[in-house]
């Protein structure tokens, strides 16, 4: 996601790092090349210009020129203007009325809008665990209200059926009656999309709006389509009241332009982004952490959210006591660590979330890996899992026989086991898992809130200790 832009930020801004005087000709030089990085990304004009306005005038101002570390200090800056450019207040999502809240889903046709309906709807389960009920006003459409049905179905949201000899108008309507009736809270409508902003579909989408009273009004873009994204959302935003946009497809989006301008520009707060195919990738949009992870500098936060939400935390919970309780940390309890990071999901969400440039990663080979470990683990017999130390040499080549690998990548296994026995170790000694995570969170530079996901999970292993 934006590799363009982070490759071409951390190129850039090396330039400047480490030196110990910025000068006029050197911020004017980097500043020409960010610009050149920004317009090449797609991002507008106008939101360029403005950018590369205010970090100049930053730069030159004493926050720079009076620092201890004047590249670190532009840096910091650089991110503080990303972050300006994409932020806006008001980006949760407004459930609070009277039951059902609805939340509106416009965009043109291909943008993603159907699926998005159907991720937001598991979101919103998940996350904010409130009853959800999908509909189609799609009337055009047959195979787009089969395919909402059929996402519904398998995300397990309440669907309510469009009557193609209805008007869209009464669909919503009825929909609404019976969500009220069901004590469904949210109701997620999914429009009809065209191929391009005409007057007759502005005119039944006010129409839709009018009956439905969202307290969401959500514009889907396709983050692909750069500055013709920002375009098109311009036009929606002048003929419906906008509560937001959601950024379909942006996983896919090496650039980024749209992301640096559709909130500058609309003034509409970017809340969601679809980080991948799957049900569950969709992610609460943050200006911070997206402006860290286009500067290289990784988004730990959402790692962790991300990870939070998909291990199982009673798992966790019985190794974090087995650690406390000093108890060794045997290869069944690395196969099962193995297992809940397979059952993770999307990996390249994840890979892109680690700080430095992952661009050259491949997450097919991260699952390869995984399910070798897994077949060597599963070759051994349950004394060599729960004693590693007796897997000498004909063990070794009985366990690469039976699982397909080479020696050494048996000893690989062994020496990664070791390296995370040894933490888990450390982690069951009194402080011990914080230190370790005092340690992660200096290498991440203190990042905000960061400390606190850390405290929870020390409080955690704490807890089990009494």
């Amino acid at each position: 996601m934006f590799d363009i832009l982070t490759e071409s930020f951390t190129k850039t801004l090396k330039v400047i790092s480490g030196k110990s005087k910025l000068t006029d000709s050197n911020i004017r030089s980097v500043l020409k090349e960010i610009r050149n990085t920004l317009l090449d990304a797609d991002v507008s004009l106008q939101v360029t210009k403005d950018f590369i306005a205010k970090v100049r005038a930053r730069a030159l101002g004493k926050e720079v020129q009076s620092s201890l570390s004047p590249s670190q200090a532009f840096i910091k800056i650089v991110k503080s203007e990303l972050t300006f450019i994409m932020d806006s207040t008001d980006k949760d999502l407004n459930l609070s009325s009277q039951p059902p809240a609805v939340i509106l889903m416009a965009g043109l046709q291909g943008v993603g809008k159907t699926t998005t309906v159907a991720k937001l709807g598991r979101w919103i389960t998940q996350v904010q665990k409130k009853s959800v009920m999908v509909v189609s006003a799609d009337v055009y459409r047959p195979a787009a209200i089969d395919q909402l049905e059929k996402l519904a179905s398998e995300q397990q949201l309440q669907f309510f059926p469009t009557d193609l000899k209805r008007s869209p108008i009464d669909t919503i309507a009825n929909a609404i009656q019976e969500a009220k009736i069901n004590n469904i809270e949210v109701l997620i409508v999914d429009t009809a999309g065209r191929l391009h902003v005409d007057e007759a579909m502005m005119q039944e989408i006010q129409q839709i709006h009018a009956t439905a009273n969202p307290t969401e009004t959500l514009f889907v873009v396709d983050a692909m389509t750069g500055q013709d994204a920002v375009n098109v959302a311009e036009e929606f935003n002048k003929a419906l009241p906008l509560t937001g946009v959601v950024l379909a497809k942006a996983d896919a989006d090496s650039r980024g332009g749209a992301a640096l301008s559709v909130r500058y520009i609309t003034g509409k707060p970017i809340k969601f982004m679809g980080v991948g195919e799957s049900a569950d990738a969709l992610e609460k949009f943050h200006a911070e952490r997206i402006a860290s992870r286009i500067l290289g500098m990784g988004d730990i936060l959402s790692l962790i959210e991300e990870i939070e939400q998909k291990v199982d935390k009673q798992k966790a919970e019985k190794l974090a006591k087995k650690a406390v309780k000093g108890k060794g940390f045997d290869l069944d309890d690395f196969r099962e660590q193995l297992v809940q990071m397979r059952g993770i999901g999307n990996f390249d969400s994840l890979i892109q979330k680690l700080p430095g440039n992952v661009s050259n990663f491949s997450s097919q080979a991260g699952k390869k890996s995984i399910t070798q470990m897994e077949a060597i683990i599963n070759s051994m017999t349950p004394d060599e899992r729960k004693d590693p130390d007796i897997i000498q040499g004909s063990r070794k080549r009985r366990i690469s026989s039976g699982s397909g690998t080479q020696v050494q990548d048996i000893n690989r296994l062994l020496k990664q086991h070791k390296q995370m026995s040894k933490m888990m170790k450390k982690a069951g000694k009194k402080g011990g898992m914080n230190k370790i995570m005092r340690g992660i969170n200096a290498m991440q530079g203190n990042i905000p809130g960061f400390s606190n996901k850390i405290s929870s999970i020390s409080n955690l292993l704490s807890s089990n200790k009494h």
